[in-house]
């Protein structure tokens, strides 16, 4: 391949990487101010308990927003093309992100409060929706036919590299603000401006983003397939459903187990460190627990990548079987360590199950649900698949353990809960097809084109 293909190559890759960083920056930032910030600054007229489910229950709104969103973005990016597309996912993600750092607490509008976060969190979705397929396949259609395991992780590893900002810049200003963290019976902004500043931070990595997107090329298999006519007649969900449904159930399966893991990192686990440290006498701060999530994402980063690397040596479906067998006993060691509530134990458990346990079944998922469709409907096939995921896993993990979790069991029903889940993808993961090395006729065409020529 020739110098400007590569580099062409390595712009599209670490655009689709910073897009989706800063997707799940956004994302994963209300995620994680879910369970520390929003039932006192929305619902502090309820009690903790309900204004902490309250709370989840938005989570899970944007969860649901996402299938629609990968619908909706999908099919124009399907017909049209993936790059425009995605330059208007991350507007968006970036508008509402900055709305939500603006936005007065219930203290001052009611209401209102809620019923604006639930409408901000559904464009969030939608958009989180679109992002996630496009970004992948950008980089997966532009990396070559032996590498595409990994040019699609370094897109997916842009969530967990969100997830590092999200956490690190919360902790950050939990620590500086201090009562004005978030403080409900302040004056608007003023004394509650600690966790406003991440979500406005957002709009320069967003100015960022745009401008790299701008630059990269359209997908050369999308490109390819538009030559040939194959996408500008019917609808690309109607494709998926008549061409495809098998692996639509099935992707959406496969990918549930991992995404329950991710779905209680920032979420769940952070607040239950600091209630049950509290509770044995030797807390642990919002900030230190914040931390530990933030150092198992940094590890995930390039956990993601070498597992998908090993996928593109050995195959998609037995990497991910046994990630799905090395997830199950890791789970299990890393729960148990979380709630002795000893720091030390604490710390190693907290950050390997975000670090090693989440990524093991979970690093080659970007091409092993893209390689399922065919370019003329991949972006809504892949789409739908990750977010359907997303709802069954991590939509609704945080409501999930906050039903199973209690003093007298500590996390054993949630760790048999996550077993079942990680058993049922393994299951789906070996019902499906390898998909790894295996050629795809968009493909072929390229190279016998480039043959004759």
């Amino acid at each position: 391949m020739s110098a400007p293909d590569h580099k062409e190559r390595n712009r599209a890759v670490f655009s689709s990487f910073l897009g989706s960083t800063v997707e799940y920056y956004d994302f994963l930032l209300y995620a994680a101010a879910a369970g520390l910030v929003f039932p006192k600054l929305f619902f502090g007229n309820l009690s903790p308990e309900l204004g902490t489910t309250l709370s989840f229950v938005i989570l899970l709104i944007g969860y649901i927003a996402r299938p629609v969103g990968s619908m909706a973005f999908g099919h124009f990016g399907d017909k049209f093309g993936r790059k425009n597309v995605l330059i208007i996912t991350l507007m968006t993600m970036g508008l509402v992100s900055v709305a939500i750092g603006l936005m007065p607490s219930a203290n001052h509008i009611g209401v209102a409060a809620p019923i604006l976060m639930v409408v901000l969190r559904t464009l969030q979705g939608l958009a989180v929706g679109g992002e996630w397929a496009g970004a992948t396949l950008m980089a997966m259609e532009h990396s070559t036919e032996k590498n595409k395991g990994f040019g699609a992780s370094l897109a997916v590893a842009g969530g967990p590299t969100g997830a590092v900002l999200s956490t690190l810049v919360l902790a950050i200003f939990a620590g500086v603000a201090g009562e004005q963290f978030a403080n409900p019976e302040g004056r608007y902004f003023l004394d509650d401006w600690g966790w406003r500043v991440p979500f406005l931070f957002s709009a320069g990595i967003v100015i960022l983003g745009l401008f790299l997107r701008s630059r990269v090329t359209e997908s050369p298999e999308f490109e390819e397939a538009r030559k040939r006519g194959e996408v500008q007649t019917g609808v690309p969900l109607v494709k998926m459903f008549r061409d495809a449904p098998k692996e639509l159930v099935l992707g959406s399966l496969a990918g549930a187990a991992g995404l329950f893991l991710q779905g209680i990192g920032a979420t769940f686990m952070v607040p239950y460190v600091v209630t049950t440290t509290a509770a044995a006498g030797d807390p642990i701060s919002r900030s230190e627990a914040l931390m530990m999530n933030t150092t198992g994402s940094v590890i995930a980063v390039f956990m993601i990548p070498f597992i998908a690397w090993l996928s593109d040596r050995f195959g998609r479906r037995p990497t991910m079987m046994a990630g799905g067998v090395v997830s199950v006993i890791g789970m299990w060691l890393c729960f148990n360590l979380i709630q002795s509530a000893e720091h030390a134990m604490v710390w190693v458990g907290f950050v390997a199950l975000v670090g090693l346990v989440q990524p093991a079944q979970y690093g080659p998922i970007g091409a092993f649900l893209s390689e399922k469709f065919d370019a003329d409907h991949r972006y809504t096939g892949a789409g739908m698949t990750f977010q359907m995921a997303s709802i069954i896993g991590a939509g609704t993990a945080p409501l999930v353990a906050g039903r199973l979790v209690n003093p007298n069991v500590g996390l054993t029903h949630l760790a048999i809960y996550g077993t079942v889940l990680f058993a049922i993808s393994t299951i789906a993961i070996f019902l499906s097809k390898e998909t790894a090395r295996r050629q795809s006729h968009q493909q072929r065409f390229i190279e016998e084109a480039v043959f004759e020529a």
